[in-house]
């Protein structure tokens, strides 16, 4: 195996999403956690460019880190939370060893799968017309979970609304 730039590059940008999630799943402030996840998608986002997917890692940028992070910043902002630190959180001997028993299982899981793994030697056109090829795709073969996607957002968000004017109405309610 030789060290190129492209594999060190892609060591970089994997360890920076890997480290992105596992501090999105340790930390306690909540602006702390979108931060990091943020620093997980432009990396994802960074890996998609490594493998000529240039129009996944616009959408990548634009969609997560730009659209989803504004949206659950706003998410934060509108909701009522306590900033406040909690110090009971103690690290158990029990937590430890779940946690080390996880990532062994992980490792075990993932060295099974990937053992005797074979993709074939079927020819695919990589490199032509991206864009194109996930339009296809996309309506054609995936065009009613797409659809129920957009259904499912839409849902979200007026129900997010709907919570945050019950927050109002309480409070109006409690100052009468």
């Amino acid at each position: 195996m030789t060290v190129s730039g492209e594999f060190i590059a892609f060591l970089a940008l994997a360890l920076v999403a890997i480290i992105g999630g596992v501090l999105l799943l340790n930390l306690t402030k909540v602006v702390h956690m979108v931060v990091a996840l943020v620093f997980t998608f432009l990396s994802i986002a960074g890996l998609y460019v490594l493998l000529s997917a240039e129009f996944l890692a616009v959408v990548q940028v634009l969609v997560y880190s730009g659209a989803i992070s504004i949206i659950m910043l706003f998410g934060i902002m509108l909701t009522k939370h306590n900033d406040e630190d909690d110090e009971s959180h103690s690290v158990g001997k029990w937590k430890r060893l779940f946690l080390l028993l996880g990532i062994l299982a992980f490792g075990a899981v993932f060295y099974i799968g990937i053992y005797d793994l074979d993709f074939g030697t079927t020819p695919v056109a990589l490199h032509e017309n991206n864009a194109e090829q996930i339009g296809m795709e996309l309506f054609s073969k995936y065009v009613i979970p797409f659809e129920l996607m957009s259904v499912l957002l839409l849902v979200a968000f007026v129900g997010a609304i709907v919570l945050s004017r019950k927050d109002d109405d309480e409070k109006e309610a409690e100052k009468e």
